[in-house]
C-alpha cells in the first residue's frame, strides 16, 4: 500500500471513529441534530472508502479497514465509556484480529 494510500486509510479510520462515538452520543441522548451528525460522518467515511476501493481493491482496503476500526472502536469503548468485555468476547476480538490478519497477508506471506 502506497504512503498516499496509509494517508486515506487513517483519515476514513478517523472519520469511522468519530461516526462511532457520535453514534454512541446518540444512544445515550437521542436528537435529531446527533442522528444527522452520525449519518454525515458514515457517508464521509464511506466515501473515503470508495477511493481506497478503487485503488487497492476490495478484500484489501475492507479487510485493513475492519480490523484497524475493530481496535481502535473497542480501545474507545473500553476507556471512554467503560464498556466491558467478557473472557468470550475478549477472545472473539483477538480471534478476529487473527482471522483479518491472515486474510490480508495470506497472499504476502505465500509469496503470491
Amino acid at each position: 500500500m502506497s504512503f498516499w494510500g496509509l494517508v486515506q486509510l487513517g483519515l476514513s479510520t478517523a472519520i469511522f471513529l468519530l461516526a462511532a462515538t457520535a453514534a454512541k452520543q446518540w444512544g445515550l441522548t437521542p436528537g435529531l441534530g446527533r442522528l444527522v451528525w452520525t449519518l454525515v460522518l458514515y457517508t464521509l467515511g464511506n466515501l473515503v472508502m470508495l477511493r481506497l476501493i478503487r485503488e487497492f481493491g476490495l478484500s484489501i482496503s475492507l479487510s485493513l479497514s475492519a480490523v484497524i476500526q475493530l481496535v481502535a472502536v473497542n480501545v474507545i469503548a473500553l476507556a471512554l465509556y467503560g464498556e466491558k468485555l467478557n473472557t468470550l468476547q475478549g477472545a472473539g476480538v483477538a480471534l478476529a484480529i487473527v482471522s483479518v490478519a491472515l486474510i490480508t497477508l495470506g497472499p504476502y506471506l505465500q509469496g503470491r
